[in-house]
């Protein structure tokens, strides 16, 4: 796949994939009928009907339940959309009073729409469920005018519908007029035209394993996610505020224990530390637990070890007794006892873009997301802090998807062209290797290849009550302190206070929530 890094007298390729036919070469053999067939299927792609919880519960013999697991797990994703309101929690409404939202009748779809489909192709399940089905076999009009952002979504609602041959021809038109030196629009085009190209190959998952694989942490990644955090400050700002709630669960505790699912590179407790060793009195003894997959990246290449080595002698130094411990494991197999919990200590437990990676119950019926919550519950934690994206990628449908997710990294992609200078490197290696997989994987892979499964607020709030917590709001000395930082930067970032939940945006967009539990 080739993007066009274009500046005023200058022209240069940039090779950083192989082309869609390569993709059907390479990883399947088939015709192209089985290419059609599996691009409009996936789980997320179906559209389920929204039931009342009466019919949710509706009985069903339990010899057909255990002979037909399809209709359990249809049973409990009905069952799951009634309780948790999926469409009553859309991520997508002003959250901070501009006006501003996205217009889906509008913009989106006026200058796209068409009569209604009645020889078209063969259709995905979802192409009925969202307002603006595009005729595929009709030709549109004044193409050449249109933005890159509307030949994207009408890219992908043929996508939908499963016109292969009319989507190819968008995306090499598309290829033609967009770089990942441009402007916002042009950027984000880049990236979501090749998680297209991957969807319709069939090859997304490959595409995003190869993207996870080939950047070590080491190097560019980790200076890339370090810039991500400083220069586009809503994941930053949900890290300070999840770190001051920690704070004062300090308060009055000898020994604190906080267990991390998702260290990373430990970014979150330098800033901890550092505060820690602010405060008056003694300092608690503090333990840090970060639970530690086998077979990332990050352990082959030290991992975890060497990240506890840094906290530890960065504790020392500032004089904050401290223990560092690894446990070597997947999350979804992780036990309370394997966790090395004491008597007399007080139990924190942070969640910091993390959970969002747990398949829940629209992918199986084991649903390790709510089932990592309530073993946390029952080891009983004086807090529990949860920092995720606010956006819906989870169990919406193919096309609204796609379209969350352009509205969602737009933001972003607009926050970063505020900080740093268009031509900046540090702007590119932030946006491939921090954002472009996690476009390619949304818009790409569907059902258990779907890797990064957002949710927006309200649904993390039904989640984590149904697990047994109760909101612990933030304090208003938290948020008093966060309010500020933010005036240090742009002044287009906003703060809001929602039930309890932090939400940090840009403009009219929520980003980032963060938000405590006990």
């Amino acid at each position: 796949m080739a993007f066009r890094m274009s500046g005023p007298d200058t022209y240069k390729p940039v090779y950083i994939m192989d082309s869609y036919e390569s993709y059907e070469k390479y990883f399947f053999d088939s015709p192209r009928d089985e290419l059609i067939h599996s691009s409009s299927s996936g789980n997320s792609g179906s559209s389920i009907p929204s039931y009342q919880i009466r019919d949710c519960l509706e009985i069903q013999s339990p010899d057909t339940l255990d002979s037909d697991p399809d209709m359990m797990k249809l049973k409990l994703q009905e069952l799951e959309r009634a309780l948790l309101a999926d469409n009553a929690v859309d991520g997508d409404y002003d959250m901070f009073g501009t006006g501003l939202r996205m217009e889906v009748e509008g913009e989106w779809f006026d200058p796209i729409r068409t009569d209604s489909l009645h020889d078209s192709p063969k259709k995905s399940s979802s192409s009925g469920s969202f307002p603006g089905s595009i005729s595929s076999n009709k030709e549109v009009l004044n193409v050449s005018s249109r933005s890159p952002k509307q030949r994207l979504i009408e890219c992908a609602a043929i996508l939908s519908e499963g016109n292969i041959e009319e989507a190819s021809a968008i995306i090499n038109e598309l290829r033609q007029t967009v770089s990942i030196q441009g402007d916002p629009p042009q950027r984000i085009a880049a990236y979501m035209v090749e998680g297209l190209a991957a969807r319709m190959a069939v090859s997304g998952k490959y595409l995003y394993k190869a993207l996870r694989c080939k950047e070590p942490p080491s190097s560019d990644r980790l200076a890339a996610m370090q810039i991500l955090f400083e220069v586009c400050p809503c994941f930053k700002f949900g890290f300070m505020a999840a770190n001051g709630a920690i704070i004062e669960a300090f308060k009055d505790e000898k020994i604190v224990h906080i267990i991390d699912f998702d260290i990373s590179q430990g970014s979150q407790y330098v800033a901890l530390i550092q505060t820690i060793a602010k405060q008056p009195g003694k300092p608690p003894l503090l333990r840090l637990t970060g639970v530690d997959d086998p077979e990332s990246v990050q352990r082959l290449n030290g991992g975890l070890e060497l990240v506890g080595l840094r906290l530890e002698k960065l504790a020392e130094v500032l004089g904050v007794t401290s223990e560092f411990r690894a446990v070597p494991s997947k999350t979804a197999l992780v036990i309370p006892s394997m966790l090395d919990c004491r008597p007399g200590e007080a139990l924190i437990v942070n969640f910091a873009f993390q959970l969002h990676h747990m398949p829940d119950e629209s992918v199986s019926t084991i649903n390790e997301r709510d089932q990592l919550l309530r073993m946390v519950k029952s080891m009983n934690p004086k807090l529990v802090t949860v920092i995720e994206q606010d956006v819906n990628t989870n169990t919406t449908p193919f096309f609204p998807r796609f379209i969350e997710a352009y509205s969602y990294y737009s933001a972003v992609f607009d926050s970063l062209d505020a900080t740093l200078p268009r031509e900046s490197q540090d702007q590119m290696n932030v946006e491939r290797q921090c954002l472009a997989r996690d476009i390619v994987n949304i818009v790409a892979c569907e059902g258990e290849e779907g890797i990064e499964r957002y949710e927006v607020a309200g649904k993390w709030r039904a989640r984590m009550t149904m697990a047994g917590f109760k909101s612990f709001p933030m304090s208003s000395d938290v948020i008093d302190m966060t309010r500020k930082l933010i005036r240090e930067y742009y002044d287009r970032y906003k703060l809001k206070e929602d039930l309890g939940t932090l939400h940090f945006g840009w403009e009219d967009k929520s980003l980032i929530v963060a938000s405590a539990w006990s």
